[in-house]
């Protein structure tokens, strides 16, 4: 099952579960339909808010320490709940369960063109913030849903390397700029593993868990298994994360830059997403769906495809 249909089926049964509340509150407590509708949307919203919550209670457990000038004061805490609460509320209710993988050439363009990856349980339609400022730049890029949904990340190679040979072919360039969100990022280290990097011109990664996250240990699939993290063992990354760090050189971690952020809520511990000898570019203040709305971090990825070998926009 794709994540566009996943998602169109659990709004589906959200719907069917705020419809059951809201006829109950007026069958059998004589609420009228308006209070019994506010109060099936609300339940609703109040379950998918208390998930939002945990997955912040969760991801403190095995916080890395933050640095002092990145500690938040509540204020900017209550900020960043609800600017992640509203990216992950509109990205799997609205944006992805009706996005397309897109393609977008500009003739001419002075920049390498990008290719996007999206991050587990995602699809395409992740990348809705960021298009907008590629399309105003006249960068040409394209866009992949990583399918199968609980697949081997090494199996989603084949995908971008025929989606890096399209836009090769369609623009011209020799290298490629991709830009991935979670395990997107692996994927991307995962093919150029299995291709090279000859057509790379930069890779910049999105709160990636380069060497696994503890919250992988509650997800579904072989690639959540393959994102694990221990809490004891030494070394703590699974055996799939140490494979993929010991075929890669200095010259492969040199292309990558990591943004990532000191309070994501899906990667812990947070420094998980440092990696070695790649440009590690850190935040503060934003939650893991977040990263790819954020006016601070989109603005740091554009920067990043400017100096990009090869740009010239």
């Amino acid at each position: 099952m794709s994540a566009r249909r996943l998602l169109q089926l659990l709004l589906l049964v959200q719907a069917l579960a705020a419809l059951g509340i809201g006829l109950a509150a007026v069958e059998i407590f004589g609420a009228s339909r308006w209070q019994g509708l506010a109060l099936g949307l609300g339940s609703v919203l109040l379950v998918r808010l208390l998930i939002n919550a945990n997955n912040f209670f969760m991801s403190a457990r095995y916080a890395s320490p933050t640095p002092d000038e990145y500690r938040l004061g509540p204020g900017a805490r209550l900020r960043m709940f609800g600017e992640e609460f509203a990216a992950s509320m509109l990205q799997s209710s609205w944006t992805m369960p009706r996005a397309a993988p897109r393609t977008r050439i500009y003739p001419g363009s002075g920049a390498p063109p990008v290719l996007l990856l999206h991050g587990y349980g995602c699809n395409s339609g992740y990348w809705s913030h960021l298009l907008p400022r590629l399309d105003a730049a006249h960068i040409s890029h394209a866009s992949v849903d990583l399918e199968p949904l609980m697949g081997d990340i090494d199996g989603y190679a084949p995908l971008v390397e025929r989606a890096v040979e399209a836009l090769r072919t369609a623009t011209g360039a020799d290298k490629v700029v991709i830009v991935a969100h979670s395990m997107g990022g692996l994927v991307a280290r995962a093919w150029m593993r299995a291709c090279g990097t000859g057509k790379v011109a930069r890779v910049i990664t999105l709160g990636t868990p380069h060497h696994g996250t503890c919250l992988a240990a509650f997800g579904l699939g072989l690639n959540a298994a393959q994102m694990r993290r221990a809490t004891r063992d030494e070394p703590p990354e699974c055996a799939w994360l140490r494979a993929l760090a010991g075929t890669e050189d200095a010259a492969a971690r040199a292309l990558v830059t990591s943004i990532w952020s000191h309070h994501d809520n899906i990667i812990a511990p947070q420094t998980s997403s440092e990696l070695p000898g790649a440009r590690n570019l850190a935040v503060g203040g934003v939650g893991h769906v977040a990263l790819g709305r954020n006016p601070r971090v989109l603005d740091t990825v554009m920067r990043e495809i400017a100096a990009a070998p090869g740009c010239l926009y």
